[in-house]
């Protein structure tokens, strides 16, 4: 039986501590205001305010990761306390609660999404239908033909005419004969099979359904300022698509399989049907976008870093050492799957970038470098090094 608690915040009193590890539970706001700020925030950004009907801590919550932001009462506040095991149990009684939790999370990670990228690049990631032609012509420079002539055919078919519809359709035509790229239209299957090296779907891409990988991996990425920034590699069980799903809006990414994938498609009638009646299908849900907003926030903290491209570097793979609860214990050694160039590109560095910063990543004293893949000798070493950057960088924006 579901059974709720009420707690009372005198104005002023804090209601979360970023920082804060193991928090079992998160609060939806029944009376009064709070104040939201992360660590993360760009220097002079304003601090969310949030009322009745908001919520706060679910992301660390559901995530089981450490408090990823500061909420302090404005105003007396009254909250309902839901701890995490009380969520099925909440959601099976209110679906209208996992609905707003779930819609609300896909529209914050658009904006930190955005946000990332202007801190990461001179410029914003373009979201208007000439990105998928920048889509299939970095991936055309790349030899990648099979992802450039799925890019290069949606953009033909958003933009039938002007000079890069008559680029886009001469590549078409030079790359159809040799390229093997499924369900370029869209499709009814559920159950979709895409080959290692095909994707999925593209950034500024139509979209409207959400994927769960059911075998294989996806990488999510975007194109900006013809880089590729890799925003996250995804696994079995793992979701995604759901922003373009649940805010009908272009896909802000590409994903591309990196394996041979077969993935569950669920379109707006399946996910509606979904929330009503399969709460642990939610539940698992709102835990994979709580885990993923809670890298991107924290993925966010790093480019803030980005004046030193080795520290942001080195904080970069302890995010990745974070993001797999690798132990941070004197000692705790760990061989990652990551080349060196793979973090440069995750910080969003250009290759004239790494070219200079690379050889200074490499002697870091936290890291070696075995068969092109990082190996970290002291998975404590490398945390510390990396919260002593960061508590630098923090102390230099305040003052």
């Amino acid at each position: 039986m579901l059974q709720l608690s009420f707690v009372n915040f005198k104005q002023g009193n804090y209601v979360l501590v970023e920082g804060k590890e193991n928090p079992d539970r998160f609060y939806i706001i029944q009376s009064g205001h709070v104040k939201v700020s992360h660590q993360g925030d760009i220097p002079g950004s304003q601090p969310i305010v949030l009322g009745p009907g908001d919520f706060v801590g679910v992301i660390s919550c559901m995530a089981k990761r450490a408090q990823i932001e500061t909420v302090i009462a404005m105003s007396d506040v009254v909250c309902i306390a839901v701890q995490r095991e009380q969520y099925i149990a909440l959601i099976e009684k209110n679906t209208a609660v996992a609905l707003k939790i779930i819609r609300t999370f896909a529209k914050r990670m658009r904006i930190v999404n955005e946000t990332l990228m202007e801190q990461t690049q001179s410029t914003t990631s373009r979201e208007d239908y000439e990105q998928l032609y920048n889509v299939g012509a970095y991936f055309d420079g790349q030899q990648q033909f099979d992802i450039a002539f799925f890019a290069y055919y949606q953009y033909v078919k958003m933009q039938k005419t002007g000079d890069n519809a008559k680029k886009a359709l001469q590549r078409i035509a030079v790359l159809k004969p040799r390229v093997n790229s499924p369900y370029i239209e869209p499709s009814t299957d559920m159950l979709r099979k895409y080959p290692s090296g095909s994707m999925i779907f593209s950034e500024a891409q139509k979209g409207d359904d959400l994927f769960i990988i059911r075998d294989g991996a996806v990488k999510i990425s975007k194109i900006v300022d013809g880089t590729e920034i890799t925003l996250a590699i995804l696994k079995t069980g793992d979701m995604f698509g759901e922003m373009a799903l649940l805010e009908n809006k272009p896909r802000s990414a590409n994903a591309i399989a990196t394996a041979d994938c077969v993935l569950m498609s669920i379109n707006m009638q399946n996910f509606n049907q979904m929330v009503a009646t399969q709460a642990q299908m939610v539940d698992k849900l709102t835990n994979t976008l709580s885990e993923r907003l809670w890298s991107m926030q924290r993925q966010l903290a790093n480019s803030l870093l980005h004046a030193n491209p080795v520290a942001q570097m080195i904080d970069m793979l302890a995010l990745q050492l974070e993001k797999n609860r690798i132990p941070m214990v004197k000692g705790q050694q760990h061989h990652t799957s990551f080349s060196c160039e793979d973090i440069a590109t995750m910080c969003g560095l250009s290759k004239t970038d790494q070219a200079r910063c690379l050889p200074d990543f490499m002697r870091n004293r936290t890291i070696k470098v075995e068969k092109g893949k990082i190996f970290v000798p002291d998975c404590l070493e490398l945390y510390k090094e990396a919260s002593f950057q960061m508590k630098q960088i923090l102390r230099q924006n305040q003052q």
